[in-house]
């Protein structure tokens, strides 16, 4: 099952092992993702199609809320279906190549969700701070540009990673004990020197997601500067409900990250591994479940929408038959 180039001790596949511990688990543990991804993939893609027939939903905060759904639910597909396979039919084989294509592709887009959720504070904070001329500011060429920059900064540097895994001698076995293909979780598989990946590692987390956290911090506190000078209660109220759904989707993607990364480099003799695994899995599929829910819930605009498209499937034969 191990198959290595002798010239370049370059292994075949990988054996992906799950959940370490909790083999005999694996059924019972599948059923909530599953009915998580599900949500995912059906919330993510109705929002993503209500803001694109939905003529009030065309202003810059929803066109930010249906780039942070693709980058979800694509998020989450990159995994979710495979851990499935080997959670129900053990499939646990993945081909060398396919898994550095499956880890670019977690590592980029976990720092796009960022950067997006970064663009969104950005977002707010014209919306409140500059009411009269959000609509100059945030035009859609400013808003394509700035998702497309978003995108090129994950691609650039992500791609580094692949490269740098993909030179390692592997001769340690190749089996990885995650249900798919984290950076560091392959590199350990390596019997050469990878310190350069988990330098290059950290290096990546602070260009990404401190950089973002940092531009998001200064962004509410000016807004929060902002809405303390109103004189008016409704205004107030207002205002802060305008970053209540946005705030709960940076604890909802920014806490079970946290706990990932810490616990990975300071407690991981103090933490069981299975539980590692478990929370880097619901780092990648909790906010894509959860952020439909929180939007549709918190943000009255969608909810109308939601409800005006459902009765209007309804409505619309009379109306028709009127004209």
């Amino acid at each position: 099952m191990f198959g290595v180039n002798s010239s370049s001790l370059t292994p075949g596949i990988f054996i992906l092992n799950g959940v370490p511990g909790l083999e005999d688990a694996h059924i019972w543990i599948s059923l909530p993702f599953c009915f998580m991804y599900l949500i995912a993939v059906v919330g993510n893609c109705g929002l993503i199609y209500l803001i694109s027939h939905e003529e009030a939903l065309h202003r810059p905060m929803y066109y930010f809320l249906a780039l942070l759904s693709f980058t979800d639910v694509t998020l989450c597909t990159t995994t979710v279906p495979n851990m499935l396979c080997i959670f129900w039919f053990n499939l646990k084989e993945i081909d060398f190549n396919a898994c550095l294509a499956q880890m670019f592709f977690v590592h980029m887009l976990t720092g796009m969700e960022s950067g997006v959720l970064m663009l969104m504070a950005l977002d707010c904070y014209v919306a409140i701070c500059y009411p009269l001329r959000y609509p100059t500011i945030l035009t859609t060429p400013v808003i394509a540009k700035a998702g497309f920059a978003t995108f090129l900064r994950g691609v650039m540097l992500i791609i580094p990673f692949t490269f740098l895994t993909k030179q390692l001698p592997y001769c340690q076995g190749n089996f990885i004990p995650h249900t798919y293909c984290d950076h560091m979780s392959v590199a350990k598989l390596s019997c050469g020197n990878f310190k350069v990946n988990a330098i290059y590692g950290l290096i990546v987390a602070l260009l990404i997601g401190v950089f973002d956290i940092c531009i998001i911090s200064v962004s509410y506190t000016m807004i929060l500067r902002a809405v303390v000078s109103l004189s008016s209660v409704d205004a107030r109220h207002k205002a802060f409900s305008t970053c209540t759904s946005h705030i709960c989707a940076i604890v909802i993607t920014y806490v079970p990250a946290f706990f990932t990364f810490f616990t990975h480099r300071f407690g991981g003799h103090n933490i069981p591994h299975h539980i590692h695994i478990i929370v880097a899995n619901l780092y990648l599929l909790l906010p894509p479940t959860m952020n439909p829910i929180v939007y549709g819930v918190k943000t009255k605009q969608i909810r109308e929408s939601v409800i005006k498209f459902l009765l209007g499937e309804q409505l619309s034969l009379p109306k028709t038959n009127e004209s």
